[in-house]
């Protein structure tokens, strides 16, 4: 089976670094290029021609949405798969709307990034569970799960959602590509917040309210 070639767009070294150590576990896939802007993307796209696009939203002059849209718009047949932290609705449609067929946040487990990868390449849609939770919620006009928690920073709850994962923290740290000492100020600002003083009462706040 021929591996498929991906190639990796996003603005921060070390998770780049970090994606690229694990997908190269993986035999069924070959990076074969990495990008840190916009602009960079899409001319690694044209001139690489992978299988697959690894793309983060938040990246310096081009974003992540216009640069899918280039992308696209040369070789169409290439798949862009959103890998960012970004999980505003906004950012959501406008990535779909410029035709990437996957939305995963940077918090996804290894298994469904690989999972991902190999769907995108075979014509799935793909959305993270969190993703997929949001927009349903928004069409039945429910009250999303994040709701409960507005005195969170978007970081700060990305981590509580790890956290219910029962992730350590060097594996949330290596997930999205921070230091342990950032965790630890993170989590320590997610605890006074919640009003708890363990990690199980943060994950059983975070489980009531449907995180």
């Amino acid at each position: 089976m021929t591996a498929l070639r991906v190639l990796i767009c996003d603005d921060s070294d070390s998770f780049r670094e970090g994606l690229r150590a694990l997908l190269s576990t993986s035999a069924e896939v070959d990076v074969v290029g990495e990008a840190a802007d916009g602009t960079a993307a899409v001319e690694a796209a044209l001139e690489l021609q992978p299988d697959v696009v690894l793309m983060d939203l938040t990246m310096p002059g081009t974003g992540g949405v216009e640069a899918t849209r280039r992308v696209l718009a040369s070789s169409p047949h290439i798949a862009v798969l959103v890998l960012t932290m970004a999980e505003d609705d906004a950012s959501v449609f406008a990535a779909l709307q410029a035709g990437a067929r996957g939305y995963l946040l940077k918090g996804a487990r290894k298994a469904e990034i690989l999972r991902a990868v190999q769907a995108v390449t075979d014509g799935e849609a793909i959305l993270g569970p969190a993703v997929a939770t949001r927009l349903a919620a928004l069409v039945a006009g429910r009250p999303r799960p994040e709701s409960a928690f507005p005195e969170l920073s978007a970081r700060e709850r990305e981590i509580l959602v790890l956290l219910t994962e029962h992730l350590t923290n060097p594996e949330i740290a290596a997930r999205l590509g921070l230091s342990e000492k950032t965790v630890r100020n993170h989590l320590s600002n997610v605890f006074t917040k919640l009003r708890v003083a363990t990690r199980a009462e943060a994950i059983a706040v975070a489980r009531r309210a449907g995180l």
